[in-house]
């Protein structure tokens, strides 16, 4: 790599936290009521996008101060959907996944995370799911994502065929014009916000543009 590339790549680094942490401080800023009301929202809308795109679907449990909540899930699954949950490794690499069977059969696991306490099913039952619910911080119009950092996603998603689509579950106010990426970075095909809904981006393989 050239002292050139390495400067850019060290600024995109940077500019990544920068924004990460005025994300979060914005997500801090959100009155509980506000976050639960959003919660029942993109619940619904998971649920009707769900419908259009079939299972299983790979989701995962909000915690925190992140959009949405665990009904979301609890909702996609009551609507006799096949959920997987994310499951995440002992070493760092693809996230391994197992079957939602409900609330209570959940337990806590690393990062704070609640995790399906049935079988493993391994990082490739990733594959299998018609629809991809991910994490994020914020997206762009153009599809690209900012997580947390943890690499997780990273290096799940290379296992999920181009015609999936991948779908960051946001606050309306973090789908942003641009955004900082690396070129490992894959990006998604759609956001789901409270207001807006279900919001293509550009490449979404349902045949949309945004």
């Amino acid at each position: 790599m050239t002292a050139r590339a390495n400067r850019t790549e060290r600024a995109v680094v940077a500019a990544k936290v920068k924004w990460r942490a005025r994300l979060l401080a914005a997500r801090r800023a959100i009155p509980p009521h506000v976050r639960s009301e959003r919660a029942v929202a993109l619940a619904r809308s998971a649920v009707d996008l769900a419908a259009t795109t079939g299972g299983p679907v790979c989701a995962y449990l909000p915690v925190g101060i992140e959009p949405g909540s665990p009904e979301l899930v609890a909702a996609l699954h009551a609507a006799g959907h096949e959920v997987l949950l994310p499951v995440v490794p002992a070493v760092p690499g693809p996230l391994d996944w197992a079957r939602y069977d409900g609330p209570g059969a959940t337990a806590a696991g690393p990062l704070g995370l609640q995790e399906p306490t049935g079988p493993r099913l391994g990082p490739a039952a990733v594959a299998t799911a018609r629809l991809i619910l991910v994490p994020a911080l914020a997206a762009d119009r153009s599809g690209r994502r900012l997580g947390r950092g943890g690499g997780y996603y990273d290096r799940t998603l290379p296992l999920v065929a181009d015609d999936v689509p991948l779908v960051v579950v946001l606050n309306d106010d973090e789908l942003v014009d641009e955004l900082p990426a690396e070129p490992h970075d894959r990006r998604v095909t759609a956001a789901l916000l409270a207001d807006a809904g279900h919001t293509p981006l550009r490449g979404d393989p349902l045949g949309n543009r945004s």
